[in-house]
């Protein structure tokens, strides 16, 4: 199985990399919330991270059957890493609500 919790293992990793990413990835949603509720750029967002991360996690086995067999530690890492990612950034938000909302 592929290092799902750690897929950068072995890799150098600039400290920037990650972020670009996320902003990247941010930047495509808000151009579509200019076209298209918020809400339904945030449902296609759910779903793209649960395909993609679907397709990562069935490249790292080598067969269906053991994939099942890990399939509940599977849902469990990825709901346990989107559960402390959102709360970080509701804490934060809380924090910073009047500076982040300006201009909405």
């Amino acid at each position: 199985m592929t290092d799902i919790k750690n897929p950068d293992a072995g890799n150098e990793i600039k400290p920037n990399d990650f972020y670009d990413r996320v902003d990247a990835l941010i930047h495509i949603a808000n151009q579509q919330c200019n076209q298209v509720d918020k809400g339904k750029v945030s449902a296609s967002f759910l779903f793209a991270a649960a395909r993609f991360n679907s397709w990562v996690s069935a490249s790292g086995f080598e067969n269906s059957e053991l994939m099942q067999a890990n399939r509940q530690e599977l849902v469990q890492y990825f709901v346990q890493q989107y559960q402390s990612m959102l709360e970080d950034n509701l804490d934060e938000f809380i924090s910073n609500f009047s500076s982040y909302q300006k201009g909405k």
